[in-house]
């Protein structure tokens, strides 16, 4: 079984003021996926301009300072909720539309948090899907968290590829991302970066500006903090450009591609 996380990145113009999808990517990924003839999949994506802009504004995750705080975080909630399951659809309709069996499984509906991480999750249900023959495709979305002080929290993709790998232990996990992999500096600031090939640790980098972009779910340096984890356990994990043509495909069939490689 392979893991797939698309992000945000790839999947929306992240950037955008407005939800917008990048239906050029999507499409090309969504016949990468169906020629790749993989059938034990997961998918992950991850939310972008449909889910960081509106989570940001409400600061999901934060504490409320009032029951007025409160209701304002709460409606927010639910804007969120709304915007991510819209941006699932359309992915799931672009896999659809190449004949993928790709089944959606909304976050908020089997998984809580504790301060802001995963502590209940029935994945069972995504164990059924696979064993029938779906894809099932998972999001990045707010979820309740059981912390009283903040009672809802946004979980990312990221942490939810790290859970599953730990309760699946799929033979692969790939990052589908809008870099090249994990450079020792930003390579959009520095033209001296260097490309990680292996990566074993954060320290390999030369700073935090490596990462490329920040986020209300960490950016890079949260996807290889939920990486690294994985690791430890000997469950390797890729990041490679999704925004390059044919490198899912090949990736998911196995070949060696360009991008950094996590391991232990």
């Amino acid at each position: 079984m392979i893991i797939l996380k698309l992000g945000g990145s790839i999947i929306t113009d992240k950037a955008a003021k407005e939800p917008t999808v990048n239906h050029n990517h999507l499409n090309r990924i969504a016949r990468e996926i169906k020629n790749s003839n993989t059938s034990d999949l997961i998918i992950v994506h991850g939310a972008g301009s449909y889910g960081h802009p509106f989570a940001r504004e409400y600061s999901i995750g934060k504490p409320f300072s009032s029951d007025e705080d409160f209701q304002k975080k709460r409606m927010g909630f639910t804007i969120t909720q709304s915007w991510v399951k819209k941006l699932n659809s359309i992915v799931c309709d672009a896999l659809r539309e190449q004949g993928v069996p790709a089944i959606s499984i909304q976050p908020s509906s089997f998984i809580t948090t504790e301060n802001k991480r995963i502590n209940k999750a029935d994945i069972s249900m995504v164990d059924s899907y696979l064993k029938k023959g779906f894809i099932p495709v998972i999001y990045g979305d707010v979820v309740l968290d059981e912390d009283p002080s903040i009672q809802m929290a946004v979980v990312s993709g990221d942490q939810i590829i790290s859970y599953l790998a730990k309760n699946l232990l799929p033979e692969r996990v790939i990052l589908g991302t809008d870099v090249d992999g994990v450079f020792n500096k930003n390579p959009k600031l520095n033209k001296d970066s260097r490309i990680i090939e292996t990566l074993s640790s954060l320290q390999e980098l030369d700073s935090v500006d490596a990462t490329t972009t920040v986020d209300v779910t960490g950016g890079m340096i949260g996807k290889l903090e939920e990486l690294l984890k994985l690791a430890q356990l000997g469950i390797e994990s890729e990041i490679i450009n999704a925004g390059c043509n044919n490198l899912i495909e090949e990736a998911l069939k196995g070949k060696k591609v360009p991008g950094t490689v996590i391991k232990k």
